[in-house]
């Protein structure tokens, strides 16, 4: 007799939300082997958890930005002392703890939705620091307003909205060199983390773990490294917990793993507490003790200046600056993605529902900038809940009705930790860095750009620079070879040469869309996927469509 847990999986995969989503037993031609409805929940619900941290982070780096609030103290330009002014940010950070959730609610739901993704989306990390820190200035005393700096982010969706309606955003991800996008998967970098790196005065990075209070400009002493209570509750319990949970294949491990990091770091009188008693622990706290609270938007609605000569060459600076690096971002992340939950069709290097996930992706952005947020972006914390068996847009819409929720709950879901996420995040890590084995590392000119795309994003805490890294080394490289080899008539080639990945801008299935080349042929319904063996395609659109179903290339198994 089946339980409850496989009937309920039996009976929505056989229903329209099943074939819909194309889960396992739907009978749909693509459906995606090993998806179950409540594995999908878990996954999203996993997802959620790893991504909770960006309601408040992203809105105490937004905040610092001044928002619209007018500083009136001649003789303190960023009024760190004014009341007034300061009481201004106080209704903005609560204003972009809201933005921050709606924006994540309706772009992670529309991803799910419309693309089918398990991909969930939010204020990017990175985004909102060059936002503030560099384009707006700390309480707004940088060169661009904040209104302008909205009205860049407004626009850049909308370039992103036609970029991705034509294939331009997925020309890009399926011409990048193979040894490129699997590097990107390996070096992606996580926003959450248990202090056990910081920077140092003589290297890049060294050994952490002190007390914040030790620290001396961001640097632990030599004798206060790793002492820090948190950093062990962290590796103990979301980390070696939950990789044992996780090696027994018990369901949910992740959710669990984060859980009872924070509700061991929620008490007070301990070491371990995320309310300290400082002004900033205090202001979390009282905070948290709300449990349940709505605040409405009262400040950073649709506050777009469109006097562009005003902000003279600077808004054109943030614009392209906006541009190249959520593109690369976004398509980094979301490629990688793709490829983690097996939806990667090795043929023409894309995944199903790529046009409308670069399109969700680029009016989330339009519209959380009317929401007064920074772009938003795919978020690699998505590989939490891919690593828990989310294969479907059912994983990320899920997600984002746990972002809804935590619009009325946002006490309690902006004070889970960095260290309750931070080990959980390294476990997924460890689980996409298998796709290092299948980098060309015989041939140089393969090997050496993709070691220098997965080096440089997590020194430079960037994935648009480790790309840019990558793809110049990559040209230069092969470029000169190339030359090299003209010159000498072919009697001069590298070593292993032979072994090269083949590389073409004419990526297999042609730039545009498929939307759009059921358009050119004149189909009523081009939109629909679904039926494009139906209305006469070429053979080989119809061998495509059967021979390249998703599969569980991640090695999950089977789950309920």
């Amino acid at each position: 007799m089946k339980d409850w847990g496989t009937r309920i999986n039996d009976a929505v995969a056989k229903s329209v939300v099943g074939r819909r989503f194309r889960l396992e037993g739907s009978g749909h031609r693509r459906e995606r082997k090993g998806s179950r409805f409540l594995t999908e929940v878990r996954a999203g619900l996993t997802t959620f958890f790893a991504m909770t941290y960006i309601i408040s982070v992203n809105a105490t780096i937004l905040t610092d930005s001044g928002g619209p609030c007018v500083c009136h103290d001649t003789k303190d330009p960023t009024c760190k002392t004014d009341i007034d002014y300061n009481l201004c940010l106080n209704v903005l950070k609560r204003d972009q703890i809201t933005a921050t959730a709606a924006i994540s609610a309706l772009s992670s739901f529309c991803m799910g939705l419309f693309s089918n993704m398990p991909i969930a989306l939010a204020p990017g990390m990175g985004l909102n620091a060059y936002f503030t820190y560099t384009v707006v200035g700390f309480h707004g005393s940088g060169p661009v307003s904040y209104g302008l700096a909205l009205t860049a982010v407004f626009v850049e969706g909308f370039i992103f909205v036609f970029l991705s309606i034509f294939g331009m955003r997925q020309w890009l991800a399926r011409a990048m060199p193979k040894c490129i996008k699997l590097a990107s998967g390996v070096g992606l970098t996580y926003s959450a983390g248990i202090g056990a790196i910081t920077g140092d005065k003589d290297t890049p990075v060294t050994l952490g773990g002190c007390v914040p209070s030790e620290m001396i400009n961001g640097v632990c002493p030599g004798g206060a490294k790793m002492r820090n209570p948190t950093l062990w509750v962290g590796i103990f319990c979301g980390g070696i917990l939950t990789c044992i949970l996780m090696m027994y294949r018990v369901k949910g491990a992740i959710i669990a793993g984060i859980l009872l990091v924070s509700i061991i770091s929620w008490p007070r009188p301990t070491n371990v507490t995320y309310f300290p008693h400082t002004v900033q622990g205090n202001d979390a706290f009282e905070f948290f003790k709300k449990v349940v609270t709505f605040h409405k938007i009262e400040s950073t609605l649709v506050q777009q200046e469109w006097n562009l000569a005003k902000a003279g060459g600077q808004f054109g600076l943030a614009l392209i600056t906006f541009l190249y690096v959520d593109i690369l971002d976004a398509t980094g992340t979301m490629y990688s993605m793709a490829r983690f939950c097996g939806a990667i069709d090795e043929r023409t290097q894309d995944f199903e529902g790529s046009a409308m996930a670069y399109t969700v992706d680029a009016l989330s952005i339009s519209i959380g900038s009317l929401l007064g947020t920074s772009p938003v972006t795919a978020f690699v914390e998505s590989g939490a809940g891919i690593s828990e068996g989310g294969k479907t847009g059912l994983t990320a819409m899920t997600t984002g009705i746990c972002f809804f929720i935590s619009l009325f709950f946002a006490p309690i879901f902006a004070s889970i930790p960095p260290w309750a996420t931070g080990c959980t995040l390294i476990l997924v890590g460890s689980m996409m860095v298998r796709v290092a084995a299948d980098i060309n590392w015989r041939y140089m000119g393969d090997a050496i750009p993709a070691f220098v795309c997965l080096a440089v994003m997590p020194f430079t805490y960037s994935i648009a620079y480790g790309l840019i890294a990558g793809i110049i080394s990559y040209a230069v490289l092969n470029s000169v070879v190339a030359l090299v080899e003209v010159l000498s008539g072919g009697r001069v080639v590298p070593e292993n040469k032979e072994f090269k990945d083949p590389w073409s801008y004419k990526v297999p299935g042609g730039v545009l869309p498929g939307w759009t080349r059921r358009l050119i042929k004149g189909m009523k319904d081009f939109w629909r996927e679904d039926d494009e063996s139906e209305h006469g395609l070429g053979q080989d659109d119809v061998v495509e469509a059967k021979v390249h179903p998703i599969s569980e290339s991640h090695g999950f198994d089977k789950q309920s």
